[in-house]
């Protein structure tokens, strides 16, 4: 048998495989597998993970033994031209039984909060028909809301409290408030009758002056599938960070392209509503947009969310994230910052940047604004993390 029929014969037989789906693994390359698996996610029709009449029953795989849209979607998107990745976006939205439950009137009202499904649902929106849009945005919305009242309050107070602990006012406005040091300053002003304190003196932040240099804080999240949840996440902390005076906060998001959000910040909806999830990676164009945004690199906290999966130009990445470093930048780089555990990510990226003096570590929700708190402090982050058991990647590490 010659080279070429050998040849031959191995493409035909890869791509039976690759249209069968599932089976023996042998002679598909890594990237073969993961055209495999994205495919077979939606189409193999095997199991309730796919949208056949039992995953239906059960809302079209949305819980959490689903393949996450978001992610998958990017697969999707590298290996297929735009033509077939709406043809399975289509697919997508039908078979997980999206369209199903935005049209379900009960659906809103049983609804808990799920970062995940809000992915799912941005990654989506271009293939939604116009009546389940409006749905989809209270979807979001309710999502948002909850998300806000967990993490807003706690968010604020932690890092509005960081700036200046030493900065005091006895006539502070009433958001700026340090209500624990006011209540025990006042405690001898109980009243019984009443059961609460009638405060003689307020304590609170005192607020900088226009004229102070503010300390700026810059979210650099990579919108590529793997990252959905992240990106919620990071929306949310940075419409909150941009309420509090004393940090300018900006928020750029990027896969091959870059988009500034900034201005939309007052907003976390439409912030949401502008991502669009999926894609490659391209970091060292999103670190070159955000250098351009330092002014003063001593002040200036750029928070790096990526798998770091670069699909750029990978030596000129890791040195512009060196330059910011020997300019004074302070660059923390957050493999994910979600509730899933550990991501993957790329191993040798990460152990580099730790090399330069960047701290490399995943953080959930629950302490990323302890994290933003210590970081404005300029607190040793390398600390910081190992005094909460958090694994940091090291210098030389590999996977």
């Amino acid at each position: 048998m010659s080279d070429e029929t050998r040849l031959v014969g191995e493409q035909s037989l890869r791509r039976w495989r690759l249209a069968l789906g599932g089976g023996d693994a042998h002679g598909l390359s890594e990237r073969d597998l993961r055209l495999d698996a994205a495919l077979s996610g939606l189409y193999n029709g095997r199991d309730d993970k796919t949208g056949g009449k039992e995953g239906k029953k059960r809302r079209g795989g949305l819980e959490g033994s689903a393949p996450r849209v978001a992610s998958w979607l990017g697969d999707i998107r590298e290996f297929f031209p735009a033509p077939v990745v709406q043809v399975i976006q289509k697919d997508a939205f039908e078979r997980l039984g999206l369209k199903q439950m935005l049209l379900e009137p009960e659906f809103l009202a049983a609804l808990e909060a799920d970062v995940h499904l809000v992915a799912d649902l941005i990654a989506l929106r271009s293939v939604m028909p116009e009546k389940t849009k409006d749905t989809a945005r209270q979807v979001v919305a309710k999502v948002v809301a909850d998300l806000m009242d967990k993490l807003e309050q706690r968010t604020a107070e932690t890092i509005r409290g960081a700036i200046d602990k030493r900065r005091r006012t006895r006539r502070p406005r009433h958001s700026d408030i340090d209500w624990p040091r006011t209540i025990t300053r006042n405690l001898r002003h109980w009243q019984p009758e009443l059961r609460t304190v009638m405060p003689e003196s307020l304590i609170g932040y005192g607020r900088m002056s226009k004229r102070t240099n503010l300390e700026e804080v810059i979210l650099c999240v990579d919108q590529s599938g793997s990252m959905g949840t992240s990106v919620v996440y990071s929306s949310i902390f940075a419409a909150v960070m941009a309420s509090i005076p004393a940090v300018a906060t900006k928020l750029v998001v990027f896969d091959t392209n870059i988009v500034d959000l900034t201005d939309e910040l007052a907003d976390p909806i439409e912030v949401l509503f502008s991502v669009q999830l999926g894609g490659g990676t391209d970091i060292n164009q999103a670190l070159a947009y955000c250098e351009r945004l330092v002014a003063e690199p001593g002040r200036t906290h750029l928070v790096l969310i990526s798998d770091l999966i670069e699909g750029g130009i990978a030596e000129q990445m890791l040195a512009r994230a060196k330059s910011m470093v020997m300019a004074g930048v302070n660059l923390i780089v957050l493999l994910a910052l979600n509730d899933d555990g550990r991501p993957a990510y790329d191993a040798n990226h990460a152990a580099i940047l730790a090399s330069l003096g960047c701290p490399v570590f995943a953080c959930t929700p629950h302490l990323f604004p302890e994290l933003m708190a210590a970081a404005l402090k300029r607190q040793d982050i390398w600390a910081w993390a190992a005094e909460r058991d958090i694994k940091l990647v090291r210098p030389g590490e590999t996977a």
